[in-house]
């Protein structure tokens, strides 16, 4: 725990601009990053993971279809090198090859149903359950479904926070 210790020291004495910045590769979303940097100093992890999380649950819609659209569909693999994509890639490692043309059904039904990406938090999941998942939440009406979307970003934020704060990139 010494080195998550340091790394909240430098993410508490960074500047505003560097600290959001970190923190959009958590959750996309400016709103979440302004507002999480805005209550600095953290003296720490737990307390940032908390602040994260009701940062992410009081974004307004437009703020979450903002942190969204920086998410790879489940199944498809996120480019470039970023720590995002490296994260993202690193998220969906369960997806096997033979559920990749099924998940992308899925995940066009969603969008064409929703009309944004399907998120779920991947990390530990087997593509057969993410596809479980999605087509379950199929059935759900729009305000459940803003309500479960939120819960996976959350989920997907924190885990994103203990990696930053970890130094892994």
């Amino acid at each position: 725990m010494p080195d998550t210790l340091i790394a909240l020291d430098a993410f508490n004495a960074a500047s505003s601009a560097a600290a959001e910045e970190e923190l959009l590769a958590c959750c996309a979303s400016r709103a979440f990053a302004a507002g999480v940097a805005s209550r600095r100093p953290y003296g720490d992890l737990a307390t940032l993971l908390a602040a994260a999380e009701e940062a992410v649950k009081g974004l307004g819609w437009p703020d979450v279809l903002e942190a969204l659209a920086a998410h790879p569909r489940i199944g498809e693999r996120a480019g470039g090198g970023g720590r995002e994509a490296t994260w993202s890639r690193q998220e969906q490692s369960g997806v096997e090859d033979d559920l990749r043309a099924a998940l992308a059904e899925g995940n066009r039904d969603y969008e064409a149903r929703f009309g944004h990406v399907y998120l779920v938090c991947a990390t530990g999941l087997s593509g057969g359950q993410m596809l479980a998942r999605l087509r379950e939440r199929l059935g759900n009406d729009e305000e459940s479904e803003r309500a479960v979307v939120r819960e996976e970003l959350a989920k997907i934020t924190r885990l994103r926070l203990v990696k930053l704060m970890e130094g892994e990139r």
